[in-house]
């Protein structure tokens, strides 16, 4: 499954975040570091689901960029 990751950089560091897993954010120095942790936090939030014979939600979010002038 491929779940959609929104990453933000901060001032002195970033932070990522699953639409579609609530509560599942990860915070790291860099996007590289950051993008590990968040798969890591998307594994382990999966196991745990899978341990409690819960469902795991399947991916529904997207993520899109809109292009805006901002000369006008």
């Amino acid at each position: 499954m491929t779940y959609t990751v929104i990453y933000e950089r901060g001032p002195s560091s970033w932070g990522a975040y699953v639409p579609d897993l609530p509560g599942v954010i990860s915070v790291g120095e860099s996007q590289a570091e950051v993008a590990k942790l968040i798969q890591e936090a998307i594994e382990f939030h999966l196991d745990g689901l899978r341990e409690e014979g819960l469902p795991i939600p399947l991916p529904a979010s997207f993520a899109g960029a809109i292009q805006i002038d901002t000369a006008a």
